[in-house]
């Protein structure tokens, strides 16, 4: 957006230049990004009093912005916040550095592990904050998130109808996503899908669980073996849906959780996997696909080092590793 001062406005008024980035926007949802600490009774107030206009004309909340449109935004006093320390450098320039993809709809990057997809419960810059702080003059909008311990495959939109339309098309689930994860024992089979309904729930403390129940979400993930390892397999993840820790949860549920998983593992092969280098838990975003307007995307990241590095001890020195599903247990 270009923001102008009108020689007949009044000292404070504001006439914005709709960008691309809010094409199709509601004008309460915009003005509550654009007007930091004002509560939303006084933005429905200004809007009802006819003192925002949109091309000279009164607005309604619900009034779509349109590229090009010129918004008049009156004099607002903003609650002063305590200024924010910005993001550390070196972070910034790692996430910066990770970009794999970017046009006039989407950046995306490899997410290191580590980095949350977004601020907040504890963490004070996830990837969003560390792109912006990189890019200030460029609007960018999370499309969908990824845990921080989970590194891979990362979608930012930069315009409005991307952001939109790919929500839509995750959505609708006519998105590929594809992960690879460590899981511990030897599935039966080397293909398999596991259709089991998750609910999630919040303990206390804030800490999100997730667990099978016949109440649950309908779930769907499609497993299929890419290698096998000493107590372990290598397996590729396709999601049919996209529910919270969904392929952390479907594979501890049929007794082979991911290795390293803090949450739904097995604590004592964890403590194992990590006396040979497994600092983290084994789950790499690698693929995700769609279609929009016409066009295909697709994006795709290789096993990151650390986890490369680990599956190469894993293969010389786990050679008497065994993971019993039954007894969970392991024996040397």
């Amino acid at each position: 957006m270009q923001t102008a001062t009108s020689p007949e406005a009044p000292q404070g008024v504001r006439q914005v230049v709709v960008g691309p980035e809010r094409d199709g926007q509601r004008i309460d949802n915009a003005l509550a990004t654009m007007l930091k600490g004002v509560p939303k009774s006084m933005i429905y107030r200004l809007l009802r009093t006819g003192q925002v206009r949109v091309n000279g004309k009164r607005a309604k909340p619900d009034t779509r912005l349109v590229d090009g449109d010129t918004l008049r935004i009156p004099p607002v006093r903003v609650a002063e916040r305590p200024e924010r320390q910005g993001p550390p450098g070196g972070q910034v320039a790692e996430v910066a550095e990770a970009v794999i993809f970017e046009d006039k709809h989407f950046l995306v990057i490899d997410k290191p592990a580590g980095v949350a997809s977004h601020g907040g419960s504890g963490v004070n810059h996830g990837a969003i904050e560390l792109l912006r702080a990189a890019r200030p003059l460029e609007h960018l909008e999370l499309v969908h998130r990824l845990d921080r311990d989970t590194s891979g495959v990362l979608v930012f939109a930069k315009t409005r109808a991307g952001l939109t339309g790919l929500q839509a098309e995750i959505r609708a689930g006519t998105v590929t996503k594809q992960y690879l994860c460590l899981m511990l024992g030897h599935p039966s089979k080397a293909k398999f899908d596991v259709n089991a309904p998750l609910l999630k729930s919040v303990m206390q403390g804030g800490e999100r669980m997730v667990r099978v129940a016949d109440n649950g979400k309908p779930s769907l993930t499609f497993f299929r073996e890419m290698d096998h390892y000493p107590g372990a397999r290598l397996m590729q993840a396709t999601l049919g849906t996209g529910r919270t820790h969904q392929i952390r949860v479907h594979a501890a549920h049929i007794g082979h959780p991911l290795a390293g998983d803090p949450k739904y593992g097995d604590k004592e092969m964890n403590k194992r996997f990590r006396e040979m280098g497994l600092n983290r838990m084994f789950l790499h975003a690698s693929h995700m696909s769609f279609e929009l307007e016409g066009r295909a995307y697709s994006f795709s990241t290789p096993l990151p080092d650390d986890l490369k590095a680990f599956l190469d001890v894993l293969a010389v020195k786990g050679k008497r590793l065994v993971y019993s599903r039954e007894k969970s247990r392991t024996d040397f």
